[in-house]
């Protein structure tokens, strides 16, 4: 019979190499994991996220030389930081064989309250690690529905204009930006679940990800343009059934679809 650790047996296999070539080192105070692998959804295709806990004196010391640190835990094949996700901190790396995409975040100890979410404790020095988490509540991942409503009809405006200008290309990675930071946190955040762009939303949110098909489109204006009206209809439907709508500018919302339904289909009646 398969059992359903099978599914990650490398991923553990590495965790637990990882953790006896870390501790070794006496200036990491310990080792958290995070992501699905912490909270039991992972599979075989899993990535593991890993939050290195530095001593504050010994911070810059250990960041100067993530890269070698890390391949001294593993056989590193490939890594570099992580700047372009907005996390400086973080190191991306594949590691093997087998070959497995680990995210090592390295913080101070004194920096490990400021969280989105709590990591497993996999292993800590003196139960610094422990006192840390509990001594202030994580903040917690929602959807901001204000903040998208914001910014929702200038984001629109701007993907309209591409399509004018025939930037299909353009238009293609717009909805895809769309999908990962409105759509998708949106769906989630109406089945009750953490936002997480559109990760696992076929299995969280399976009757909006079906909706969102109609926001994928092919190199084709019209095929575009119908993605982004579906865009703006299902981020209207979407909003009125949270528990608490944003506060709609309607003075925005009204030019930009005008403005997008003039693009897609110039002269129809409104």
């Amino acid at each position: 019979m398969r059992r359903e650790d099978d599914d990650v047996h490398a991923q553990t296999e590495l965790l637990e190499r990882l953790t006896a070539a870390i501790r070794r080192d006496e200036r990491v105070l310990g080792l958290g994991l995070s992501g699905s692998m912490a909270d039991g959804t992972a599979d075989e295709h899993s990535d593991v996220d890993l939050v290195v806990v530095v001593r504050d004196e010994a911070y810059d010391e250990v960041m100067a030389d993530r890269l070698g640190l890390i391949g001294s835990w593993a056989s590193l094949v490939d890594g570099f930081t992580g700047e372009h996700v907005g996390e400086p901190r973080l190191i991306i790396a594949l590691v093997g064989p087998p070959l497995l995409h680990v995210d090592f975040k390295f913080v101070r100890i004194s920096d490990l309250g400021d969280r989105v979410g709590d990591p497993v404790v996999v292993w800590e020095r003196d139960g610094s690690l422990t006192r840390a988490l509990a001594a202030r509540p994580a903040a917690g991942e929602g959807y901001d529905a204000a903040w998208v409503e914001e910014r929702f009809w200038t984001w629109i405006h701007y993907g309209a204009t591409k399509l004018a200008r025939g930037e299909l290309f353009e238009v293609i990675g717009f909805l895809g930006f769309l999908r990962e930071v409105v759509h998708g946190p949106l769906a989630a955040a109406l089945g009750g679940v953490a936002p997480r762009g559109v990760r696992r939303l076929e299995t969280l949110a399976p009757d909006r990800a079906r909706a969102l098909e109609a926001t994928v489109c092919g190199y084709d204006a019209a095929e575009a343009g119908a993605a982004l009206v579906a865009c703006v209809d299902l981020y209207r439907d979407w909003t009125a059934r949270l528990t608490a709508p944003p506060r709609r500018n309607e003075l925005a919302a009204g030019l930009v679809e005008d403005y997008l339904r003039d693009v897609v289909a110039p002269g129809a009646p409104r």
